[in-house]
């Protein structure tokens, strides 16, 4: 078995199927790969030192620019609606609604906070977010080797090119689908552009963007990241498909839950705990690198 796979915090389906995966993802090379990834709590941290870290809108809904009465709205809808969110006893379609609600009402308050674009980026660097231990190696290694990184995210684009822009790996290989904010003259927000992208209507953003795909026709596997079920289909648009190999965290999703995600859709869904030196680990050995990749939680 391919080292990586024996792993304790790596749990699968079907160890051949992934071995068969990753060995011809292997000896295609990294000419034919493009990585399709969530952003928040995949690319950035759950938590560090015992306490959460921000997503995307958390960073806003936390920040100066935000009303105590707002504040205290955000609050109270995440208390409401991130229960049901990650509830496995529901399903997809039971929370569907309940997730645009959601999402549409936290984005009606931050409108009426009248943010000011050129506040963002202070924000963002007042923030506790952080992108994973080791992505520096990461980022750079996909830029060096001009392999694509697509991040489909269900939160705010401005806010999340920026906490990539300020970590110094925002390069031309990187490409974001996500909410972004749409600014009058005077650089106030005054609504949010395009359809809502929420938790679970990330395929359909990918579908909206096949004219994108066309453009990575040849580049036919793919190594899919993110942290909750709504991610699975994030590679939907991709064209002549060969191999997919997805990975997903389990973050706060409680370990009773691991048996239940491993059986869904693909065979090739691989369950990890927070190690993201994993990650690495795949990749390299994906594109035929030989390295030392340091332990990194987190």
């Amino acid at each position: 078995m391919i080292p990586v796979l024996s792993n304790s915090s790596v749990s699968m389906r079907d160890p051949k199927r992934v071995e068969q995966i990753l060995t011809s993802m292997r000896n295609a090379g990294a000419s034919t790969l493009q990585v399709i990834s969530d952003f928040d709590m995949t690319l950035t941290r759950f938590a560090c030192n015992g306490k959460r870290c921000p997503t995307s809108h958390n960073i806003l809904d936390n920040s100066k620019l935000i009303s105590e009465d707002c504040k205290a709205k955000l609050k109270n809808l995440l208390d409401t609606y991130y229960p049901i969110e990650i509830d496995s006893t529901r399903s997809v379609e039971e929370k569907l609604p309940l997730m645009v609600e959601w999402w549409t009402k936290a984005h009606e308050l931050l409108v009426q906070q009248k943010i000011i674009k050129d506040r963002l980026a202070l924000v963002v660097r007042e923030s506790e977010a952080k992108l994973r231990d080791g992505y520096q190696q990461f980022f750079d290694h996909l830029h060096q080797l001009s392999v694509p990184l697509l991040i489909f995210s269900a939160g705010i684009g401005d806010v999340l090119e920026e906490v990539i822009r300020q970590a110094g790996v925002f390069h031309p290989n990187v490409k974001v689908f996500s909410n972004y904010m749409d600014f009058d003259e005077s650089g106030v927000l005054r609504a949010f552009k395009g359809e809502l992208i929420h938790i679970y209507n990330k395929r359909e953003g990918a579908l909206l963007n096949t004219e994108h795909f066309k453009e990575l026709q040849s580049r036919s596997n793919v190594l899919l990241l993110g942290d909750s079920l709504g991610d699975l289909n994030m590679a939907d648009g991709v064209m002549d498909l060969q191999n997919i190999l997805k990975i997903g965290y389990l973050n706060d999703k409680d370990n009773e839950h691991r048996p239940k995600i491993s059986k869904i859709r693909m065979d090739s869904v691989i369950l990890f705990s927070v190690c993201w030196n994993i990650i690495l680990l795949f990749f390299f050995y994906m594109i035929w690198i030989v390295c030392i990749v340091p332990s990194a939680h987190s």
